[in-house]
C-alpha cells in the first residue's frame, strides 16, 4: 500500500479550495469535484486500492451495479446488436440488420458488456471496414446511452477516425454508355433521369406523374430521407424522356418495389459489363451538383432542386471547381430574357441558364 501512497498524492488548490490527485507516475493531476476533505481522503483511498487489487474492484463495481440492473452482468454486444434495429424502420432497420451480421464482430458477440476492454474492441475495427467503424460507434454509445455500459470503453477521441473511400461523380460519357447498353425501357428511363434530376435512387425509384407540373416544366417532390421538398426545372430532353413514362401514377411501377440495395446491385453490374469503376448510383447525384457548380449554377438554386441539406450540393460547392462564367452582357441578357418560375413556398426565383 505504501508504493501505492506513493504514487497518488491529495492536494488541494488556494482558490477555489478543490481537491485535486497528482499521479507521480503520469504527473497528471485530477480535481475530484469536491471541497470537503473527508470526500476527498475516501476517493484517493479508492483509487489506490483500484491500482491495488483491480479484480477485487470490478467484482465490488459489479456488485453495485447489479443491485440497480440485475441484467447489466448479463448482457451481450449480440444483445445490443439485436435491440437497436427493433427501433429502426424501413431501409433503416435493413441496413442495420445487415450490418450486424459483419464478421468482424463474431469476437465480441457473445462477450459480456462489463468484461470487454479497449483493445477488444480496437482489435474489431482493425478486422473489419469502414462500416464496422461507424456501426460499432453507435452500437458501443448505444449501449452507454441505455446505461448497460457505465462508462464508454473507449473514449470519443480515441476511436480511429473513419475514412470513407474516395467518391466521385459520373461522367457523361460513362452514363452515356450505361444508358445506350440498356435494354430495359423503365431502367434506361431510371438512368437518364438520375443523370437529369440529380435525385437519389429512393426519390427517384418514388416518383409519380402527379410530381410533375407540365405547365410549369417543374418536378416536385418530399425528399423520403428528410422530407425536405426539393424542386427541379426541366426541359424538352427530360420532358420526351417523361412522356414515355406512365401519365398516371408511379412513373417506375417496377423499380419502386425493388430494394435499393437491389438497385445498386444491378447498376454495379452494368457498370462492370462496361469496365466502369468507382461510381454508384449516388454518384449521379454528385454529377448534378458537380455539374452546376462548374456551370455557375448559384448554390440556392441547387438546394432548391437537390434539398437544402443534400451532402451532394455541400461536397460540390466546397469544392476548387473550374467554374465558367458568361460575361456579364451575355448574363445580363439571359437574365432579362428567362421567365420567372415558381418555387413551392412561392418565392419567386429567376433561372438563369439555356
Amino acid at each position: 500500500m505504501n508504493s501505492m501512497r506513493q504514487r497518488f498524492r491529495l492536494y488541494r488548490r488556494k482558490q477555489g479550495g478543490r481537491y485535486y490527485i497528482h499521479d507521480d507516475a503520469t504527473g497528471k493531476q485530477e480535481s475530484l469535484g469536491t471541497t470537503d476533505r473527508a470526500v476527498a481522503q475516501r476517493l484517493l483511498h479508492c483509487r489506490r486500492e483500484a491500482h491495488e487489487q483491480p479484480s477485487v474492484n470490478l467484482q465490488i463495481a459489479r456488485a453495485y451495479l447489479a443491485a440497480r440492473d440485475q441484467e447489466i452482468s448479463k448482457r451481450t454486444w449480440q444483445y445490443v446488436m439485436e435491440a437497436i434495429p427493433k427501433l429502426k424502420k424501413g431501409n433503416t432497420q435493413h441496413r442495420w440488420q445487415t450490418a450486424i451480421r459483419d464478421k468482424a464482430f463474431d469476437s465480441i458477440r457473445h462477450l459480456r458488456l462489463l468484461e470487454t476492454n479497449a483493445d477488444q474492441l480496437l482489435q474489431v475495427l482493425e478486422r473489419g471496414k469502414v462500416s464496422t467503424n461507424v456501426y460499432l460507434r453507435r452500437i458501443h454509445n448505444f449501449a452507454v446511452d441505455m446505461n448497460w455500459l457505465p462508462w464508454p470503453i473507449l473514449p470519443k477521441k480515441r476511436w480511429p477516425a473513419v475514412e470513407f473511400k474516395s467518391k466521385r461523380a459520373i461522367m457523361l460519357e460513362e452514363h452515356e454508355a450505361i444508358a445506350a447498353r440498356e435494354q430495359n425501357p423503365e431502367r434506361k428511363a431510371f438512368y437518364q433521369l438520375a443523370w437529369h434530376l440529380g435525385a437519389s435512387q429512393t426519390d427517384l425509384s418514388l416518383l409519380e406523374a402527379d410530381n410533375i407540373d407540365w405547365e410549369n416544366q417543374i418536378i416536385t417532390y418530399a425528399r423520403k430521407k428528410t422530407g425536405e421538398v426539393a424542386s427541379v426545372r426541366f426541359e424538352e430532353d427530360v420532358a420526351e424522356i417523361l412522356r414515355a413514362l406512365p401519365s398516371k401514377g408511379p412513373l417506375f411501377p417496377y423499380l419502386r418495389t425493388v430494394r435499393s440495395g437491389d438497385r445498386a446491385t444491378e447498376f454495379k453490374q452494368r457498370c462492370q459489363g462496361l469496365g466502369i469503376t468507382g461510381v454508384t448510383l449516388h454518384s449521379y447525384r454528385y454529377a448534378w451538383a458537380e455539374r452546376a457548380k462548374s456551370a455557375g449554377y448559384p448554390e440556392r438554386f441547387a438546394q432548391h432542386a437537390l434539398g437544402h441539406n443534400s451532402k451532394a450540393v455541400h461536397r460540390a460547392y466546397a469544392k476548387k471547381a473550374h467554374v465558367i462564367l458568361p460575361s456579364l452582357s451575355n448574363y445580363e441578357r439571359r437574365f432579362n430574357a428567362d421567365s420567372f418560375v415558381n418555387f413551392p413556398d412561392d418565392s419567386n426565383v429567376k433561372f438563369v441558364g439555356d
